[in-house]
């Protein structure tokens, strides 16, 4: 089995592969047709000439399906010896391997097609696997690598030669013959002071893919790709990759800009030889910064404003050695989507990226130089990084910062659709968009102004789901837009089949996000099995400016009325049916998400001046709307995973982290570019920003804790309380400096209530139906004395944003999110890129046991360690996957979180099996617990192919059935 195979000593290890590699004469022509069966006739073998391989040589020759069985059985006779050519059981094993070897194969490619010698080797490899002969496998992983490792010797820097010549097209566009000695000087560079990377895989990769006439960019491209083929095997050529699209990079920028006079074939502006620590020398990084400043400035891509820095001062302080710090994933987003351009040719370097954005949120500052490398240091370090909005925006002709606009749209015509044109106008910068539509009267209402009646609020919503489309962020990602809905408007059954992919599709919107906005009357009810009337606001108005008991009070009055018949369009159903439709379209299609109004609007910190009517596009932002007031939220997060030192959380340097980058996110308000006047009210008048946080589930690892367990959920609680005071006590030092917000008297924090005080008010409203930890660690009290002192400079502080690009950019775990699969394949708008848990490859590595059939296993499973019997059980319990955790462990750390918050946060829930059972459990207990919102429910896909387990005969596993992750929607990147 695997587990003895791994034990195997090193001495009888290198036996089994001496033996296997001299048994290339044991098999003798006899004895190959021994074991091929009566299918391998004559007749059928001819169809192999129908297929060519690609040997690593480059060399094309005929497929011969005899040579399947040949490999097959030397890996056998490794391990049993040459009786295995009389062996019955064997000849059996291999005839059925064979089949499925070739069957795999040409499954996946047309007649006359291509295959490769690596492809055919990894079908036998994964074939022996599944079958149970754990043993063979090892023995044939072991042969393969006895010969890659022999192969890998003959190319290298001071062999190179012995490649056939290939010409390449330079810059100058002349065609000369490939310069190896540069090539390999730059992949050794990329593996230099890296463990377990090598360059030999990528130069042999390279070379068996090269032709005549290659570009090269098409060359960097060659060999970018020949070390992410290799990020699957070992996770530390994505730093290799990453080094060799730096390599690309700056040569792209330092010739855009006409800073070299880059010809032929120079594959950089320098000499990669003297080169050690960093791959551009300092001098010429800080010579470059200055001059792309200028020259961006000109061609109109960045503010002339920024040309008036001290531009020495802040290249002095650029530290490109930081490039280095960047996993593939991260430098190739910034690459496609961020860098500043001109007509497809990069300008911009990430160190000048990183001060590009930190000069625009100093550009208002008095010490501007100073502040701009402060936060500077914070961004490139990746301690805290910026918004995408931010990101994209700061430093340029229309720097629109903020995430996040949350609109309230009127129960006008006119109104209506200058509500759509504020949506398309936000969205060009990139803006994520809330849209509460409960005002607008519902299906069959009286038009007042045509004696008509209302077709309500589904046809405008399809109206804003096209609009959304058309908008797409300035041609820089999808226009992202959510439509919220409370529970008692007359069109909710209609509005929860909007995303559904059957009916009358006039009346659907695939691309728009919808919610449901929950008052917790509707929950009681559902508890209480009772009746739920649903009105049409034009008889009901003040329904949505209420919460609490006053919206239990007037919700009550207005059922008596539909009673007596004083209200016309109404509607009575069972609370527990309309609650059944939710979950199960939630389920079906991911949508509407589950948000809830009343404690959004209980513990909301500025409810003196007005109502949340519905959180924004990830759930995260919960700030009042009206006619005059579109809210705008300003976003950024800590990266957790820096914070974590020997296990433990640094207070020190969180706190100097938490300091500037609250200075940070209220700088965006004052240098904002506001599209519509009512965003700039709101903005300027309460100041609210969300910092947030991203990398737990790295701390988690760093900390060596499972994310389903009790110290899990206390360190949820302990962290976000020390960030959570630490972001209220910076808000309010600020205000010292610069003056409280506008409407801060009044607000709860003018009457000493906080955070976590506000649940208090939550608990009296909710009686039984809640239960929430109020336990607190820190002096809580002298911070409600400092603040009534000082006053706060932002309505609000915190929210905790999904951060699916940003945490991308910086190598960590998207937001509070557990691991999703610990290897995978992630799409995104930058492409397909292989990703491998470092943390579980560095806990098998110590185990011994990380090998090319474990990668094989992760694989076949999924990403799952569950039925690999070899891994230990408690490596298996820290690395369980989000489906292998029962989502209330998430619901719990939330539950921790959410006391701390002052707005709510973007909480993803996994349901691996359908249950309305589970799903009911769930939801009601995030509203027992106090959430103010959910995000996505992810589920495994009902109709993906199931996969099943190998043969009993041949394993101890049980039988495992596992299934392909069907995610119902894209990460939300539009505050992120």
């Amino acid at each position: 089995m695997l587990e003895q195979t791994a034990e195997c000593d090193s001495d009888k290890q290198t036996e089994l592969t001496a033996h296997l590699a001299n048994k290339e004469n044991v098999v003798s022509q006899d004895n190959k047709a021994t074991f091929l069966s009566p299918t391998h006739s004559t007749n059928q073998r001819q169809d192999d000439v129908s297929y060519t391989v690609i040997r690593r040589n480059g060399q094309k020759t005929p497929f011969d399906r005899q040579k399947i069985i040949v490999a097959m059985t030397k890996a056998f006779l490794a391990v049993e010896g040459k009786e295995a050519v009389v062996s019955k059981r064997i000849h059996q094993i291999v005839e059925s391997l064979g089949k499925e070897v070739y069957s795999a194969l040409i499954r996946r490619i047309p007649a006359n097609g291509v295959l490769h010698i690596e492809d055919i080797q990894d079908q036998v490899e994964l074939a022996l696997m599944r079958s149970g002969e754990h043993k063979v496998a090892r023995a044939y992983v072991l042969y393969r690598e006895a010969h890659a490792k022999k192969r890998g010797n003959d190319l290298t820097a001071e062999n190179i030669s012995t490649i056939p010549v290939v010409h390449v097209i330079g810059l100058d566009g002349q065609q000369q013959p490939i310069n190896w000695e540069n090539v390999c000087h730059l992949v050794n560079w990329a593996v230099h002071n890296m463990t377990d990377v090598s360059a030999e895989p990528i130069l042999k990769q390279t070379a068996e893919s090269l032709y005549e006439g290659i570009h090269l960019k098409d060359l960097y491209q060659l060999l970018l790709l020949a070390a992410r083929n290799l990020i699957d095997q070992e996770p530390n050529y994505s730093q290799v990759a990453a080094r060799l699209l730096l390599a690309q990079l700056y040569t792209q920028a330092h010739n855009g800009l006409g800073l070299m006079d880059l010809k032929g074939l120079d594959l950089l502006p320098f000499d990669v030889k003297k080169l050690t620590g960093t791959l551009v020398e300092p001098e010429s990084y800080r010579n470059y910064f200055a001059s792309y400043i200028q020259q961006a400035a000109k061609l109109k891509l960045l503010d002339e404003e920024l040309t008036r820095f001290d531009l020495k001062k802040l290249a002095d302080a650029l530290q490109p050695e930081r490039d280095l710090l960047f996993s593939y994933l991260g430098l190739q987003t910034l690459y496609d989507r961020y860098f500043i351009h001109s007509a497809s040719v990069r300008l911009e370097l990430p160190q000048a990226f990183f001060m590009r954005v930190a000069m625009g949120l100093a550009i208002n500052e008095i010490d501007r130089e100073s502040k701009a490398i402060e936060f500077y240091q914070l961004l490139s370090a990746f301690d805290f990084m910026s918004s995408t909005p931010t990101l994209f925006n700061s430093g340029t002709l229309r720097p629109q910062l903020s995430s996040c606009y949350l609109t309230s749209v009127p129960d006008d015509l006119s109104d209506i659709y200058s509500a759509l044109r504020d949506n398309a106008l936000l969205s060009k910068y990139a803006g994520g968009l809330g849209n509460d539509w409960t005002q607008v009267r519902g299906m069959n209402a009286l038009i007042n102004g045509t004696n008509g009646r209302s077709q309500g609020v589904i046809p405008f919503l399809k109206v804003a789901n096209d609009s959304a489309i058309a908008v797409n962020q300035g041609g820089k990602r999808k226009g992202a837009v959510c439509a919220y809905l409370e529970s008692w408007h007359i069109d909710i059954e209609d509005f929860l089949d909007l995303r559904k992919n059957t009916g009358d599709d006039r009346r659907r919107a695939h691309d728009m996000n919808t919610a449901n906005w929950i008052p917790d009357l509707f929950m009681e009810r559902v508890v209480e099995e009772g009746d739920w009337t649903l009105f049409s606001p034009d008889e009901v108005p003040d329904l949505h400016e209420k919460f609490g008991k006053e919206f239990r009070d007037a919700y009550l009055g207005y059922e008596r009325q539909a009673e007596t018949g004083q209200l016309k369009n109404v509607k009575t159903i069972k609370a527990v049916d309309l609650w059944r439709k939710m979950l199960g379209m939630l389920f079906e299609t991911g949508h509407p998400w589950m948000t809830f109004k009343d404690p959004c609007n209980i513990r909301y910190t500025n409810q003196h001046v007005g109502v949340v009517h519905s959180s924004n596009l990830c759930t995260e932002i919960t700030l009042h709307t009206n006619e005059q007031e579109i809210a705008v939220c300003n976003l950024g997060s800590v990266n957790l995973a820096q914070h974590i030192d020997h296990g433990e959380l640094n207070i020190e340097k969180l706190k100097k982290t938490i300091r500037t980058a609250m200075r940070m996110l209220d700088n965006v308000i004052d240098y904002n570019f506001y599209s519509v006047p009512q965003a700039r009210v709101s903005n300027l008048k309460h100041r609210p920003v969300g910092l947030g946080i991203m990398g737990f589930q790295d701390a988690l690892f760093q900390k060596n804790l499972a994310y389903a367990s009790q110290q899990a959920v206390d360190f949820a609680d302990a962290s976000m309380e020390i960030i959570s005071y630490l972001a209220i006590e910076a808000s309010s030092d600020l205000a010292v400096e610069r003056g409280a917000y506008a409407t801060y008297q009044g607000s709860l924090w003018s009457q000493g209530v906080l955070p976590i005080d506000s649940i208090k008010n939550l608990q009296a409203e909710r009686g039984n139906y809640f239960d929430q930890d109020t336990s607190t660690t820190l002096n809580w009290d002298s911070l409600r004395k400092k603040i009534q002192m000082q006053g706060m400079r932002n309505s609000n502080c915190l929210a905790i944003a999904p951060t699916a690009t940003i945490s991308n950019i910086c190598g960590v775990s998207q937001s509070i999110e557990p691991t999703y699969q610990n290897l995978y394949v992630k799409s995104n708008l930058s492409g397909e890129f292989s990703l491998t848990n470092p943390y579980l490859v560095k806990a098998l590595k110590a185990l011994k046991i990380w090998d090319s059939v474990m990668v094989n296993d992760l694989k076949y499973f999924d990403g799952s360690l569950q039925s690999i019997e070899r891994i230990p059980d408690e490596v298996k319990s820290l690395f369980a996957t989000a489906f292998e955790i029962d989502s209330r462990w998430l619901i719990e750390a939330a539950s921790r979180r959410q006391k701390w918050l002052d707005q709510a946060q973007s909480l993803n829930l996994y349901l691996a099996e359908a249950s309305g059972k589970k799903l009911d459990q769930l939801y009601k207990l995030a509203w027992v617990r106090g959430l103010k919102t959910t995000y996505y429910l992810r589920s495994l896909g009902a109709t993906q192919i199931e996969k099943t387990s190998i043969d009993k005969r041949h394993t101890k596993s049980q039988v495992v059935t596992s299934a392909v992750c069907s995610i119902l929607e894209p990460d939300c990147e539009a505050c992120q």
